[in-house]
């Protein structure tokens, strides 16, 4: 898939706030480090990068839940395998307010 520079940088924050908001929730991690957590695992990739967002193929929750009990979750945790009912990070925040998803994208 090719992506615009525009579309991939609204996955890109989607993803890494979803993530911060399963691994906060659900990992019992305090938000500071879930955030980190997220940008760790949802890296900003140039354009041009080979397989440039290939981490989107499965959504934020996946991978949180495989960080958090591991890459059988969906066999030893059933429930797990779709998102719970609250799961819904927040689309629209305050401006400024997503600063931290976006702190290693250049400008």
């Amino acid at each position: 898939m090719t992506w615009s520079e525009s579309e991939y940088l609204a996955c890109l924050t989607a993803e890494r706030r979803g993530y911060a908001w399963v691994m906060e929730r659900h990992g019992g991690l305090p938000a500071e480090e879930a955030r980190k957590a997220a940008v760790e695992w949802y890296p900003y990739e140039p354009a041009g990068t080979p397989y440039r967002g290939l981490v989107f193929h499965d959504e934020a929750w996946h991978w949180a839940m495989a960080a958090i009990h591991g890459d059988q979750y969906v066999v030893e945790h059933p429930e797990l395998v779709h998102p719970s009912p609250d799961y819904a990070p927040p689309a629209n925040l305050p401006e400024g307010a997503d600063a931290w998803e976006r702190q290693d994208i250049p400008r």
